[in-house]
């Protein structure tokens, strides 16, 4: 019976080899009956179910298909026993990549098929491979399969026996695994690549400050390859390696270090500096390991930022450079209006005395007299415009905005504009609106722009014409003045000329006089106060200037109590004091001036006048003669007005005289400064009669006698 001893001796091996224990059977003792042991032999092979145990004799043909091969297979063994090979259930694929590979291996000729299967087996070579077996319903089934060839007394070949067990848990687990491993090695590309990816220069020390990894951007940073730089000290790769320690002491101290500015040199002497951020990391069980850190390259963030500061040098100089010239420009136009203001003040000075003289002139005298006064108002309107213009161009305008009502400013401008429009029949028409129509506007400058559009509307209508003016609200919290006239209108070339200085649109040789600049001035006082302005014109018809303004509420008034019964009595609020002659101080080095203020001051029985032609010798006759009021110029040889003022108010004898500044400096600036000195009053040339006597008597009002002043 070789066969079956050849079977014995091959399965006890096999089991021994997979670890398990032969069964008692098999352990007869060699003088047992051969028939004993191939009963035990061929209950083994035929009732375990754990093992595929498939014999087949020397051409491959299945002689024995066990238990374990039916349920593993699903072939019972009538259906492969004396009819098929192994490799006739076998993977077809398999046998012929397998056939191949032993073909190179053993440099021999080996068919697919059964010899693939049996080939070593065949020529003494124990052989175990994984095979797939395909079940009687098509499935698959892996198997790790061990091949032995079955000899007989004489070592001749006359079988094999295939043992196989299901291999599809370890199949799976190596499947599981490669999936695993696969995801880990995805992983870290992932982490390689985002490393890799970014613009930063990355590295990862220990808690020496050894480097333990790199990406290429330090690489290229420091002119070193990753390993030459992985083991080396952080702080080698600084200009400073002090610095360049300190900020590994410092974040592992603190945590965290953020634009810490380090400067890395690369071996070839190249520097570049870096804004360092770092932080540690930690193992699972928060336990510190090191120290993650980015370099970032801030080298033309610290060029932009050298430019910009020389920029901002240059622009300093710049703004200082212009600062410059708008004060000279600002000291020039100052210069400018006094020295046209001064002639100025006396031609209509005198020319107004001229008409008011007793008795009053004769008719030619009078024309005269109006012709002069004409010509010097409009020079003076004509200076003020062009100096307003210069004002609002080099940003010395201030406007002080406020609830007004707007109702309140067009009758005040209305009544001014009245004597203007009677002289040729123009009726002006206002709106009856009520008190809801309240703007944010500069009180001073709203009636400036509304004074010149009317005077417009007026000066440029016809005879007999009218001048509308309409009040809405255009937006839901802008207000709408329109102002129409009946002229003869603007066509389109002129409305697009509209607003550039010194273009009178084709009136230069018409008789109304003008500038040309008027509106432009009064375009730029709206925007200033945060509106708008536009014109719409029809030739033949008439044009509509109009102006939007931002709404606002009606102003509170706030009174105490002692003030708010005081608004329901007639008692009145000033008392003047009896009428009785006071002294006047005029200090003035311009002849003319003094002589204007003298023959005004002369209609006035309650007044005498004391003049002194500087400040040092009006100083001096204050001291002495205790005046109750002083007119100051401020241009005075020698000692200022502003000076003058200062020794004033210093002594005690003359610090309680009201000082009224009389000037040709009529800018916006000059006329702050003054009363921001000290001076009671900033009057300007040429002297307006009524607004001259007006400050006078308030001042006169508020003078307190030095006998009534406080003592030490």
């Amino acid at each position: 019976m070789p066969l079956i001893e050849s079977l014995t001796r091959w399965y006890t091996r096999l089991l021994l080899a997979l670890g398990q224990t032969p069964s008692p059977a098999m352990a007869v003792a060699p003088t047992a009956q051969p028939f004993v042991i191939a009963g035990a032999l061929q209950d083994a092979i035929f009732n375990s179910a754990n093992f595929s145990s498939i014999a087949t004799d020397a051409q491959g043909v299945i002689q024995i298909f066990n238990v374990g091969a039916e349920r593993m297979l699903g072939y019972q063994a009538a259906d492969v026993v004396n009819k098929v090979t192994p490799a006739d259930i076998s993977d077809a694929q398999e046998l012929i990549a397998r056939a191949a590979t032993l073909s190179q291996e053993l440099d021999a000729a080996i068919t697919p098929g059964f010899e693939a299967l049996v080939f070593k087996a065949s020529r003494g070579i124990e052989d175990i491979y994984e095979l797939t077996y395909i079940r009687k319903d098509g499935s698959r089934l892996p198997a790790l399969v061990s091949v032995t060839a079955l000899r007989d007394a004489q070592d001749a070949i006359i079988g094999y026996l295939l043992i196989g067990t299901d291999n599809t848990a370890r199949k799976q687990v190596e499947a599981e695994q490669a999936l695993l491993d696969q995801r880990l090695r995805d992983q870290q590309f992932y982490t390689r690549s985002l490393i890799e990816s970014n613009i930063d220069a990355l590295m990862t020390t220990d808690l020496r400050g050894i480097i333990s990894d790199v990406n290429q951007q330090m690489a290229t940073l420091t002119g070193c390859s990753r390993d030459e730089l992985i083991g080396a000290p952080f702080k080698n790769y600084f200009t400073d390696p002090q610095r360049a320690e300190e900020a590994i002491t410092r974040v592992l101290r603190e945590g965290k270090v953020t634009n810490y500015e380090l400067t890395a040199q690369a071996v070839d002497g190249r520097e570049t500096v870096v804004s360092y951020n770092a932080t540690t990391f930690h193992d699972r069980e928060r336990k510190v390991q090191g120290v993650f850190a980015a370099a970032r390259d801030i080298t033309e963030r610290k060029q932009f930022e050298a430019m910009l500061q020389q920029g901002n040098a240059e622009l300093e100089l710049a703004k200082a450079v212009a600062e410059k010239a708008n004060l000279a420009k600002s000291d020039f136009l100052s210069s400018m209006s006094h020295e046209l203001r001064s002639p100025l003040n006396a031609v209509l000075g005198f020319a107004q005395l001229m008409a008011s003289e007793q008795p009053p002139p004769s008719a030619s005298q009078k024309l005269s007299i109006d012709q002069i006064l004409q010509s010097g108002w409009y020079l003076l309107r004509l200076i003020n415009e062009i100096l307003d213009l210069a004002m609002i161009e080099s940003g010395k305008v201030s406007i002080s905005q406020e609830s007004m009502s707007l109702t309140e400013v067009l009758q005040d401008c209305q009544a001014m504009v009245e004597p203007q429009a009677r002289k040729r029949g123009i009726q002006v028409m206002l709106p009856r609106i009520d008190g809801r129509f309240y703007v944010h506007a500069d009180r001073t400058r709203l009636k400036q722009v509304v004074i010149n559009l009317l005077s417009n509307a007026i000066k440029y209508n016809r005879d007999g014409g009218a001048v509308i003016v309409q009040c809405g609200m255009s937006a839901e919290t802008r207000v709408r003045l329109s102002i129409q006239d009946t002229g003869i209108g603007l066509s389109t070339d002129q409305l697009a000329q509209m607003f550039q200085p010194f273009n009178r649109l084709g009136q230069e040789t018409g008789s109304e006089e003008g500038t040309g600049i008027g509106l432009v001035v009064t375009r730029q006082l709206v925007e200033l106060m945060g509106g708008t302005m536009g014109v719409e014109s029809q030739v033949g018809v008439g044009s509509v200037f109009w102006v939007e303004l931002g709404l606002a509420g009606a102003p509170e008034l706030l009174l105490d109590e002692p003030f708010r019964e005081a608004l329901h009595t007639d008692e009145a609020v000033v008392q003047l004091p009896p009428s009785s002659q006071r002294t006047l101080l005029y200090v003035e080095d311009n002849p003319a001036n003094l002589s204007l203020v003298e023959r005004l001051i002369a209609r006035r029985s309650d007044l005498r006048l004391l003049t002194a032609i500087d400040g040092h010798s009006g100083v001096q006759m204050a001291r002495s003669f205790a005046p109750d009021l002083i007119l100051m110029d401020i241009n005075l040889p020698g000692l200022s007005g502003f000076g003058a003022l200062a020794m004033l108010q210093n002594d005690r004898a003359t610090a309680h005289i009201p000082v009224l500044a009389l000037s040709a400096n009529a800018m916006l600036r000059d006329v702050e400064k003054g009363l921001a000195a000290g001076f009671f009053r900033y009057l300007t040339k040429p002297i307006k009669v009524d607004e001259f006597m007006e400050a006078l008597d308030l001042a006169l009002a508020q003078t307190t006698p030095p006998e009534l002043l406080p003592t030490d």
